[in-house]
């Protein structure tokens, strides 16, 4: 299982945005639920929602980011804030620690080295994402929305090739290619962790 502890970042100085997330529609296991002041709440049974989920979060701008990974208690109540278990207590480290990191996020599980590679190449992807110009932005998110690159250069009123020299400088392609690993290394800690708990 996967838990999501998400952090607004700098809410004395800013609004509240936990409405933004409680409104969000999405195909997570239990939907995230404000668990105290500006901190959110989500639990996933999916490696590539969660991370899907996760980065969205991260691109946002306004939030830390934990997931944790591992075992929860069954049956898993209706309530996300009723949660109890290893992958709620790591989804806490983990978003305390992403509270530090440049990317704002970090993933945290009973696992350690599986999680701790999970953790890595999570961080580097959303460094990725973070770093990205405006332009660059906003190609990938038009590409993304229109699917080829001549619907986003007649979108953005630009030429295909700087369409393609925009994506290229965003890492556009770079990240097509590492979000599956990404989730891949996710779903491994999932399973190690699984697995250590049905030999316990």
């Amino acid at each position: 299982m996967f838990v999501l502890t998400v952090d607004q970042r700098g809410s004395r100085r800013d609004v509240d945005r936990v409405a933004d997330i409680l409104g969000r529609s999405t195909t997570l296991l239990r939907p995230f639920e404000r668990t105290a002041g500006d901190e959110v709440q989500a639990v996933s049974d999916d490696a590539t929602d969660t991370l899907d989920t996760a980065l969205a979060l991260v691109e946002d701008g306004h939030w830390s980011v934990g997931i944790g990974v591992g075992s929860v208690e069954d049956p898993l109540p209706a309530s996300t804030r009723a949660g109890r278990g290893p992958a709620f207590e790591a989804a806490r480290e983990a978003v305390d620690s992403a509270k530090n990191s440049p990317a704002h996020i970090a993933v945290r599980g009973r696992h350690g080295a599986s999680a701790a590679d999970a953790d890595a190449v999570t961080t580097l992807l959303a460094t990725l994402l973070v770093r990205r110009s405006e332009q660059g932005r906003a190609a990938v998110d038009s590409v993304r929305r229109l699917g080829s690159q001549t619907a986003v250069a007649a979108e953005l009123s630009i030429t295909p090739q700087a369409v393609s020299q925009r994506l290229s400088v965003a890492g556009w392609h770079a990240e097509r290619a590492a979000r599956p690993v990404v989730a891949r290394l996710l779903a491994d800690a999932d399973r190690l962790a699984r697995d250590e708990r049905s030999r316990a």
